[in-house]
């Protein structure tokens, strides 16, 4: 009966450990990445054409969101309605840009997905890895708003972000 009473208990109790472990993850996840109120980094990236873009010049003239993606990440394809939504709601002021990180994707991977997708906003390819190294960048899908003051209102990571409130905060 003890060794009963004894192996329902540690039941409980495990399974209390992992609720609350599942449940604090997501807060968590919050808590990584660039820190709020930071002045927001440049750092060269790749346009699809080629070119170097240093992200500075991208910052501090209106609020701008930040998606670091990748053509294989499930968050950001699952992301991807509510992005295309506020860029038709607030495309004309609000810059958006895609920086597509290098890790397993190319850049012609990322070009050709672009061509057949068709993200609006300006994509932008991570070649070294910079930028999402100055931005602390804890996944893909990992969202960033910037205000037009250059500093870091909102983070997050996932794909059901709440990108419509977090660009409230810019504006």
């Amino acid at each position: 009966m003890r060794t009963s009473f004894r192996r329902n208990v540690l039941h409980t109790v495990i399974r209390a450990v992992a609720t609350v472990a599942v449940v604090a993850v997501p807060l968590a996840a919050q808590d990584l990445g660039i820190a709020i109120g930071e002045k927001a980094p440049g750092g060269p990236l790749e346009s699809l054409a080629g070119q170097t873009v240093d992200l500075a010049s991208l910052l501090g003239k209106q609020p701008v969101v930040i998606e670091f993606w990748a053509t294989w990440c499930g968050n950001c394809k699952q992301l991807e309605p509510a992005m295309r939504a506020a860029i038709t709601k607030h495309g004309a002021q609000v810059k958006f840009v895609t920086v597509a990180v290098s890790v397993n994707q190319s850049f012609e991977r990322v070009k050709a997905w672009q061509a057949a997708n068709m993200m609006p906003g300006e994509m932008l390819y991570d070649r070294t890895g910079t930028v999402s190294g100055a931005y602390d960048v804890p996944a893909t899908s990992y969202g960033v708003v910037v205000d037009r003051s250059g500093k870091v209102v909102y983070t997050g990571v996932g794909g059901t972000q709440n990108i419509d409130a977090a660009i409230r905060k810019a504006l």
